[in-house]
This record gives C-alpha cells, structure tokens and sequence, in this order.
C-alpha cells in the first residue's frame, strides 16, 4: 500500500482522494455510511449525539442528523473558538437556519445552547483519513484530539468517512487520541472494548 512518512504526504494525499470523488459518489456513500451509524446499537444507544457540519468534499452528515431528530435524540455540534483552540458544544435544532461559515470553510453554529462534555453519549468526528488500527489525521489543527482528551468527556468517539479514506497507517504522535470505532460507507469497524458489540 502507500508508504507515507508525514502527515503533510498523508494529507496531500487525501485531499487529492476526496476531491477527486464525484458528487454523485459523495451523496451515495454518505447516505450509506449514515444509515449504517445509525441502525448500530451504539447509535441507539445514544440520548445526545455530536456530529460536524459537512464541508463540501467531506461525507455529509445531514442524513445523520435527521435521523438523529426523528428518533428524539439531541443534536450537538462544534462552535469553534478560533483564539483559544477549542470547541465548545451546542445543540441545534436545524441544518438551515443559523449557521455561518467562519475560518477554513468550517460551518458552525452562530448561537446555540452549550451542552455539557458529560452529557454526550456520541461524538461523530471528521477526518482526511482514517487507520485501520482507530487512528485519525485530521486538518492539523488539533481540535478533536483535545476535545476527545478532556476528562470530561465519556462517552463514544466514532470517525465517519468514506471508504477510500482508510489507509493502513497514519503517522501516530504522543497527543493523538484513537477512536473507539469507525464507520464508512462499507461497514463498522470497532477498536474499544466500551462500544457496544451487536
């Protein structure tokens, strides 16, 4: 397979991957990958969950957070707090209204309701790529690992991307946080022992 030595290749790669994806494809697979997340248990499980607002190459997960409202769940998603590096949670009750577009092409809310770490049962992540061993590279910002680090948070971390984007390693740092599962267009895979097994 691809023998890449720094993230920087890895994510040149990826980029090049997703951009390369019809929208035809994109569409296809995310309603795939969405319905899988959400005929899991875990997904069942879940009163409160944490999902990104789609940028346009990643897969969307508007199919997601329909599914999340007709099943009564909470929808949470990141406000980013640029200076400070951080993600605060708030919950939304619509994809259309009161959203802005701030930094790179990130869609997030303009105000919403901040959910507490401990509240939140499932946390759906973005990434350019995903290992087959639950590590993730990102856009190099470090976002989610630090959200995912805070003690607070308990409950389930999940990647969510389309099958072309899991290659067999990615370059691992102290600071990384693995995920407990990974769901694409093609199936589920689970790395902890806390994720609920079928």
């Amino acid at each position: 397979m691809m023998d890449m030595k720094t993230k920087a290749e890895v994510r040149r790669h990826l980029k090049e991957v997703l951009a390369g994806m019809s929208e035809a494809d994109r569409h296809r697979k995310s309603i795939a990958a969405c319905a899988l997340l959400a005929a899991s248990p875990e997904f069942a499980a879940a009163g409160v969950v944490m999902l990104y607002l789609s940028t346009p190459h990643e897969l969307d997960t508007a199919p997601l957070a329909l599914k999340c409202w007709q099943a009564g769940k909470t929808v949470v998603v990141p406000k980013v707090s640029w200076d400070q590096r951080r993600m605060l949670p708030v919950e939304i009750t619509s994809l259309q209204t009161d959203i802005t577009v701030t930094g790179p092409n990130i869609r997030e809310p303009i105000a919403g309701k901040p959910i507490p770490l401990d509240l939140i049962d499932l946390v759906v992540v973005p990434g350019l790529g995903f290992s087959s061993a639950g590590y993730r590279i990102g856009r190099g910002m470090g976002f989610y690992d630090r959200f995912l680090a805070q003690p607070d948070f308990i409950g389930l971390s999940c990647g969510l991307s389309f099958h072309e984007q899991v290659i067999d390693n990615v370059p691992v740092l102290d600071y990384d946080v693995p995920l407990a599962m990974l769901v694409t267009d093609q199936g589920i895979t689970r790395f902890a022992s806390q994720c609920i097994v079928e």
